[in-house]
């Protein structure tokens, strides 16, 4: 039988794994969360994640993947790439990173399985996925069925803003409580600012631009 009262979420520090450890939080009486220290150059997302998680009192570990680092070169591990500024017309961006849900989601079920959890979170969104394949809907489906098989467990990898676009993620943000600390304290730019972020990285523009939307239909109501 399912464990429904207890949760893991993938957790970045970010604003959609933040949106989902609130959404987490309203859901289930106790909440893990799982961050992953993969060579990214934005590394201080890993003390956003820790310091959210603590405030909102979820256990939090961290998991080293920094090998991906090596086998996986681009703009988010590589000082020497430039992240592009606009997603390619074709192709993946250079911020993607090769197998990198794939690999998170997969350490993510051998913790929740150790720990006795069935239900894992992820802030993946098909409808501003940026060009990333392992955001889709088909993937997380595939993946999830492949866990259940390979582990002879009852995983559910539950995608809360698999659906909605950024202006609902801000949306739903707010309407758990944590839009301020969404928009203070999480970090989601691929040059490693805090809050607003850069304002240049395709990451800050579609944050910024979800968020101008958000604010104009609140201040409309």
């Amino acid at each position: 039988m399912k464990n429904k009262k207890e949760a893991l979420v993938v957790f970045s520090g970010g604003q959609d794994s933040t949106t989902c450890l609130a959404w987490a939080k309203s859901k289930y009486e106790k909440v893990y969360t799982v961050s992953f220290d993969y060579g990214q150059r934005h590394k201080k997302e890993l003390e956003c994640a820790r310091s959210i998680a603590e405030k909102m009192g979820a256990e939090w570990e961290v998991i080293d993947l920094s090998e991906l680092n090596r086998l996986a070169p681009n703009s988010l591990t590589r000082d020497d790439i430039a992240v592009d500024k606009e997603a390619p017309e074709e192709g993946t961006p250079n911020s993607f990173v090769e197998g990198r849900n794939m690999l998170f989601l997969t350490y993510a079920a051998i913790y929740a399985k150790t720990h006795g959890i069935t239900d894992i979170v992820t802030g993946v969104s098909q409808s501003d996925f940026s060009g990333y394949p392992d955001c889709r809907d088909v993937f997380i489906k595939s993946l999830n069925t492949t866990l259940n098989l390979a582990m002879e467990y009852e995983f559910d990898i539950i995608t809360p803003l698999m659906w909605i676009d950024k202006e609902e993620t801000w949306a739903l943000a707010d309407s758990l409580g944590v839009f301020d600390l969404v928009r203070n304290e999480t970090l989601t730019c691929y040059n490693g600012i805090i809050g607003d972020g850069c304002g240049e990285c395709p990451s800050c523009k579609l944050r910024k631009r979800g968020l101008d939307r958000y604010l104009e239909r609140r201040q409309g109501n």
